[in-house]
This record gives structure tokens, C-alpha cells and sequence, in this order.
């Protein structure tokens, strides 16, 4: 592969799959993706060719979390999203069923066409007792769908595997130890360090799936940023034969810009809903322009970038251990707008303000304008904390970090800044970078190898199962 041709950067990866008709055979692996978040609750379907390593999107559905069933009077609410949608566990397991089951219909599925269920949450929790009560209600929606518990946790020997999958697993050879996409999670002391940690581990396996449909090698060391509602990642050194968590990130991401449009339709309450997936910003005069860019100086202001420092318990919506992440050497890299959201009001009035100057065109330019900057911050900041290698590829997932504009900014602020030499050649833009992290989950759990296309390992290396092997031989 020529190096001009080594990375398809520019190329927004992952696109979700269109055909009618599913191409499902013997060798496919089906596995749906739950996630219950801020914005939006879906149900992502992926088929994973078990030959090839390479894995489709062949169905969706996605629902608004705050169209969920008001609690009944008796319920207890035990959190709220960031949009202030309060949550139940019996309500919440509700929207999460009817979610997989529109899934599975709009394809002509059930259940029983799917092999493993992996359940993720982007809700803030800021306690762990809060954290509890999703993940329950994750499990009791997909029990109420039909997925039986033996559809959520990995098979512990081939003899309980199903005889389709058996053929190519390799559990009798390695078994599974925690490490996803060939990195280990932090070995945190006590309790967690960020609630969102799962988010960031789906993410990055995610983003090294999506890669191989370009040919691109994303394999360790590397970067995975999520800008979702809430921002989530991490970033992967080098190490063998399982790379190490060396940094989570954390924060405020899509929420900023949600915040943009709380003044111009109280009904709305995320720029998902309002400006929709991909802004519309053409035809707009100099002037405005020029307005949007004094805006987004402004509202950078109140935009914290930064490496966490120790003893903070609380980091923008999310709780925090800064001092256990210190402990198991990982750094934390956080945004925030003021201090723990305290300036969310002020974004409000900004975006009516710019809505009455220039429409709906206008706010869409300015929310593009400040995702990329946060995008470029963020890695400007690892980058000035000596957690950017040269060689690390950085991939971006979420609708805050990849709709609109936002991918063609991010690349053109990085040059201008010379933050990255090569920003097309380094960054990597993927749709559903979540579903197609937890299908490789899904594999890793079960030792589906394919050892003539790995995703662990480092970059350009060979499969790691055989140092695998002798790693987990020495334990």
C-alpha cells in the first residue's frame, strides 16, 4: 500500500449498510448493539463475516431518550440525562425493548437470529449506585425483548458455543481476560475512575473496525476520541502483547452545542433533533460569518480543555476519581464549559442571539465551528502532554465530532495550527464507532480470532496470539 494511499483520512468510515437484503451465512456473526444515552437509545445490528474480520451495519433504530414513558407516581427516579429526563428503572427497560425490537423488525429478525448482546450506557452517573440502576435496566430491556442472559456473557468453554460459531473460535488456544481490541482496560484501585469507561473501550475498537474497510492499519499505539453528548475515549500505547490504557477522556461534548438551541425551541432538547445530522450552512452572508467566529471566540472562553488534575471529584456532568487515575498512571482529559457546566446558561443566549441574526443555517455553522475547535483542543492538549506519538492514528466517532462540517474543519484547524503534520493521513472519521466496538467486544469475549486480519497487536505487526498465549500461560 503506497503511503499516500495508507490512510483514507478525509474518508468519513463506516458508512451504515443500505441493502435490503441481508447477506447473512454461516460464517456471520450477529450481534446487536443497546446502548441507552443522553440523546438518543439504540438498538445498532452488525453482521460480522467470521472469514474476513470485517463487520457491516445492516440495521438501526434509534429513539429519542426523552420520548421515554413519564415514571408513574409510585416509581423511583434514580437520575436524569443530561436534558433533565428523569429515569426509572422500569420506564427506561421499556424504551430500551421497544427500541431492539423495532430493530430487529424493520430487518425481519428476532432474538433468535442474534448471537451476543452487548449492552452500553452514555448516561451520566454520578454516583455508583446511579451507574447500577442503568446497566440493570439495560439487562431487564433486552430480557424483556426476548435476548435470554446467555446472549450477554461470553461462553466459558466451545462446548456450550453454538456448532455455527465453533469452527472459529479459538478458546481452547486463549481465553478471555478483560483486554478488548488488544488493550488492556486500567487497573484502577478501588472504584471506578469515570463512569463513562466502557464508552471509551467500545469506541476505540469501534474506530479500529472501521479502518480495515479503508485498508488503513489502526492498530496500537492510538487515539479514540467519542463526541457523543458527553465526550469519551481513550488513548492505547504500544505495549505487548497488550497495549495499556494510558489516558480516559471525559466532559461535555455534543452538549455544548444541545445548548445552542435550548432558547430557540424549549420543545427540542439536543441539536441532534433541531439541526439534524448534517447542517445545512451554505448561502450564508460575510457578515454572519464574521458573527459566528466573534461567537465562537466567545463561548471558547467558557470552554475548559485540560489534563485533570488530581483531587477533583467532579469533572463537568460527570464524578470523577482523579486521584485513582493518578494511582494506575492513567491521565484524564477533560472538557468542560465553565466550571461543571456552570456556563450552559450562557451558551443558551448566544444561540438564541445568532438564530435571530442569521437562522437556523447560522447556528449550525457555529455549532461546526465549536465541536472543531474542542476536536483541535483536545488534541492539541495530549499532544502538549506527551501522549501523542508520532505514529498513533486518531479516530473520531460521534454525531458531535463528525456530522456537518465539523470533519473538514478539524483536519484544516490541525494544519493551520501544525498541531499534526498530515492531519488527512492521521485522522480517521467513523458513523457508529459504539455498535462496531461491541460487536469486536462480542468476539474478544468469545475468542472469535481472525488471525490473517487482527485488530490487536501494533501497528503493522503480525496476530498476538501466540505471545497471548504465553502471557496468559505465565498468570
Amino acid at each position: 500500500m503506497s503511503a499516500e494511499h495508507e490512510f483514507a483520512g478525509s474518508r468519513f468510515l463506516g458508512k451504515k449498510n443500505n441493502r435490503n437484503k441481508l447477506n447473512i451465512t454461516d460464517s456471520s456473526f450477529i450481534v446487536a448493539s443497546v446502548e441507552a444515552g443522553n440523546t438518543t437509545t439504540k438498538c445498532i445490528l452488525t453482521s460480522t463475516d467470521l472469514k474476513t474480520g470485517m463487520t457491516e451495519v445492516i440495521g438501526k433504530h434509534v429513539r429519542l431518550t426523552r420520548d421515554i414513558q413519564k415514571p408513574a407516581e409510585t416509581s423511583e427516579i434514580f437520575g436524569k440525562t443530561i436534558g433533565g429526563t428523569e429515569l426509572t428503572k422500569e420506564t427506561l427497560a421499556e424504551l430500551i425493548r421497544d427500541t431492539i425490537h423495532r430493530a430487529l423488525s424493520e430487518k425481519n429478525l428476532t432474538a433468535d437470529d442474534v448471537h451476543f448482546v452487548v449492552r452500553s450506557t452514555g448516561v451520566t452517573a454520578q454516583t455508583g449506585e446511579q451507574l447500577e440502576m442503568i446497566i440493570l435496566a439495560l439487562a431487564q430491556g433486552c430480557l424483556l425483548a426476548g435476548f435470554p442472559p446467555r446472549k450477554m456473557t461470553g461462553y466459558l468453554s466451545l462446548n456450550n458455543m453454538p456448532d455455527q460459531l465453533k469452527p472459529y473460535s479459538y478458546l481452547e488456544q486463549v481465553y478471555f481476560d478483560g483486554a478488548v481490541a488488544g488493550v488492556r482496560p486500567p487497573a484502577g484501585p478501588g472504584e471506578g475512575i469515570v463512569s463513562n469507561e466502557m464508552e471509551g473501550e467500545l469506541a476505540l475498537a469501534g474506530i479500529k473496525e472501521a479502518g480495515k474497510h479503508s485498508g488503513a492499519d489502526i492498530r496500537n499505539p492510538c487515539v479514540a476520541i467519542d463526541m457523543g453528548t458527553t465526550l469519551s475515549g481513550r488513548i492505547a500505547d504500544s505495549s505487548g502483547p497488550y497495549a495499556k490504557t494510558v489516558a480516559n477522556f471525559c466532559g461535555y461534548a455534543g452538549a455544548a452545542v444541545d445548548a445552542l438551541i435550548q432558547k430557540i425551541d424549549p420543545d427540542k432538547k439536543s441539536a441532534y433533533e433541531l439541526i439534524g445530522s448534517e447542517n445545512e450552512t451554505t448561502g450564508l452572508l460575510d457578515e454572519i460569518f464574521k458573527e459566528i467566529e466573534k461567537t465562537k471566540n466567545e463561548i471558547m472562553k467558557s470552554v475548559r480543555i485540560m489534563k485533570i488534575p488530581d483531587g477533583l471529584t467532579c469533572f463537568g456532568p460527570f464524578a470523577v476519581n482523579a486521584k485513582a487515575a493518578n494511582e494506575a498512571g492513567l491521565a484524564l482529559f477533560g472538557c468542560d464549559i465553565g466550571e461543571n457546566g456552570s456556563d450552559i446558561e450562557k451558551l443558551s443566549e448566544i444561540g438564541k442571539a445568532i438564530y435571530e441574526a442569521g437562522g437556523m443555517s447560522a447556528v449550525s455553522a457555529l455549532a461546526d465551528e465549536i465541536m472543531s475547535e474542542i476536536s483541535v483542543s483536545l488534541i492539541d492538549c495530549i499532544k502538549k502532554e506527551g501522549l501523542l506519538r508520532d505514529e498513533a492514528i486518531i479516530g473520531m466517532t460521534g454525531r458531535a465530532g463528525t456530522t456537518g462540517k465539523k470533519k473538514e474543519l478539524t483536519i484544516e484547524k490541525l494544519k493551520q495550527r501544525n498541531i499534526i503534520a498530515d492531519p488527512e493521513k492521521k485522522l480517521i472519521f467513523t458513523e457508529d464507532g459504539l455498535a462496531r466496538g461491541a460487536a469486536v467486544m462480542a468476539r474478544c469475549m468469545n475468542s472469535l480470532g481472525c488471525p490473517n486480519n487482527p485488530i490487536g497487536g501494533r501497528r503493522g505487526g503480525k496476530c498476538i496470539m501466540k505471545e497471548r498465549q504465553e502471557f496468559q500461560n505465565m498468570k
